[in-house]
């Protein structure tokens, strides 16, 4: 549905405000276009509905509401929910028996950004009904901040990459002759302090005045760093896309088919990042709004995080327009702010 010119530019009055919030909610709740009749049975507007007719005719006129095919009912416009979110509505904050429930999750899970972008996707899906979706970013010329080294094998180290900016990485490490903790740990102490804020090109050089066993590993490190810098956006991950797939509004699968694939779309992923980071807080991004076709008939609540300021990733949820907005915006909203903390304390 195409804005008309008038949806936002002349304020509702408070009942035209409250029809089309009762419209929204149960269309969200029932997936079927809703009538005058069902508003004046399920909400106490205090109307006849004649009025709550009127009402919607008055709606529909702005462009906030419209009328499907032939059926007596309305459902709500991109527009119509755009002005619930921004100005009828408010973000609905999780219990607090969930909010203790998810932060416990967090601290069950390994020392690794990897399983807490698994972890907050799986809970975004969870929580919302919908699919969770994280992914992170790298600025271009990785740089190092932090090296950690665990043993897993006598010839085999597991390596963890804290880069200056981006999410941490993991990879295993052959280890040139049969080595113990304590050789890592001092190993990884002479790695932090030759290869601290440097690039892959940098630690090559480095890597030659190094001892053997340093010297081994800073070559893995500088490979790992290729890796990274090769793609601005590092990876999607996402959970809970049957919870989209079962909402009726996709009964036609291709629908869906064209919103996964752009999905893995880098360039499209690397701007949606991109405007998001730029907006702070919670952004949603309904139907038409998108900045690809193939998503205009879902909706993205998404939120940044990172760390004093730098951008590492972003965070959402992805569902049908006909979303639960006040809830979600809070669910992200909450989950994002947990991931500031685990990347400050990464950081620290």
């Amino acid at each position: 549905m195409v804005r008309r010119k008038d949806a936002r530019d002349r304020p509702l009055d408070e009942r035209a405000r409250t029809v089309l919030r009762a419209i929204i909610e149960e269309y969200v709740a029932t997936a079927t276009p809703v009538g005058s009749q069902a508003i004046v049975e399920k909400y106490d507007l205090g109307v006849s509905s004649a009025t709550v007719r009127s009402v919607m005719a008055e709606l529909e006129r702005a462009g906030l509401i419209g009328q499907p095919h032939t059926s007596a009912g309305r459902v709500p416009s991109d527009e119509g929910y755009r002005l619930y979110v921004e100005s009828i509505a408010s973000p609905v904050a999780l219990e607090p028996v969930d909010q203790l429930m998810i932060r416990h999750q967090f601290g069950q899970v390994a020392y690794s950004s990897e399983q807490w972008f698994r972890l907050a996707a799986s809970i975004l899906a969870s929580t919302t009904r919908a699919a969770g979706l994280v992914t992170s970013v790298q600025p271009g010329r990785t740089r190092v901040r932090r090296i950690h080294l665990a043993l897993v094998h006598p010839h085999l180290a597991a390596l963890v990459l804290v880069p200056a900016e981006g999410s941490m990485r993991q990879a295993l490490v052959a280890l040139p002759a049969e080595t113990d903790q304590v050789l890592l740990d001092e190993a990884a102490a002479q790695l932090d302090a030759a290869l601290g804020g440097r690039t892959a090109a940098q630690i090559g050089q480095v890597a030659e005045r190094l001892d053997p066993l340093p010297a081994s590993i800073a070559r893995r490190v500088a490979s790992l760093i290729d890796e990274i810098d090769a793609a601005r956006v590092e990876g999607l991950f996402s959970d809970g896309l049957l919870n989209v797939m079962e909402a009726p509004e996709f009964a036609r699968t291709e629908t869906l088919s064209r919103v996964f694939a752009a999905l893995q779309d880098q360039a499209y992923l690397s701007r949606l990042v991109d405007h998001v980071g730029r907006g702070g807080g919670v952004r949603v991004f309904i139907g038409h709004e998108n900045l690809r076709d193939e998503m205009r008939e879902v909706s993205l609540v998404m939120a940044p995080f990172g760390h004093e300021g730098r951008l590492l990733g972003v965070i959402g949820v992805l569902g049908p327009t006909r979303m639960a907005y006040p809830r979600t915006i809070g669910a992200v909203g909450f989950v994002s702010g947990i991931m500031n903390e685990l990347v400050a304390q990464l950081y620290a």
